[in-house]
């Protein structure tokens, strides 16, 4: 069975926003939606000995995901391949699912008249991937730092990734069973 993952190698990561561009331009969001941001802490470090680390954010496509459960109107699905996203014909707006992610990676906050008010979060570019392609932010990603693949296949480059370094989930701790796994940069020279 396959079952989509991403994983985020922090030690590639340059913080330029290229997949951030791409996926506004490839989902035509409007100005107040973004679906991943990369985002950082700063310079850490004492001089000579400083370092910047970026971390991408997503949805989490979590296998147990709480946004789809919460759904009063089943607007909000899992498909087979772990892949989560909206049905923007059944959403009403109504913003459970949006409080439900402990991830905040829905956002329904557009008041542009010209889109339909749903919520928007990212579905890992379902109609590409369906298509044999990457999702567009793993695509326009020169640094391949994003790497996106089926964790079910033992031969693919996320499950060899995941199997030989140490990666890392974010809030592992709440069950969520997050399915994007990050590589982290911890630092030094790259």
């Amino acid at each position: 069975m396959t079952r989509y993952v991403m994983v985020m190698d922090q030690r590639k990561c340059i913080g330029c926003q290229s997949c951030t561009v791409a996926c506004r331009t490839w989902n035509d969001l409007p100005d107040d939606i973004i679906f991943n941001p990369v985002v950082s802490e700063g310079v850490q470090g004492t001089f000579p000995n400083v370092h910047q680390t970026y971390t991408p954010l997503i949805c989490m496509h979590c296998e147990n995901p709480p946004c789809t459960l919460c759904c009063p109107c089943k607007a909000s699905a899992q498909d087979d391949d772990g892949i989560v996203w909206v049905d923007d014909k059944k959403c009403m707006s109504c913003k459970v699912c949006v409080n439900s992610c402990p991830y905040g990676a829905r956002d329904a906050s557009s008041m542009d008249p010209l889109f339909h008010s749903y919520v928007r979060k990212c579905d890992f570019c379902k109609d590409r991937v369906r298509n044999g392609e990457q999702p567009y932010c793993v695509k326009t990603c020169h640094q391949n730092a994003r790497i996106f693949g089926d964790i079910d296949d033992p031969d693919s480059e996320v499950s060899k990734l995941i199997g030989t370094y140490r990666t890392e989930r974010i809030f592992t701790e709440l069950n969520t069973d997050p399915q994007v796994y990050y590589i982290p940069y911890l630092g030094g020279h790259r």
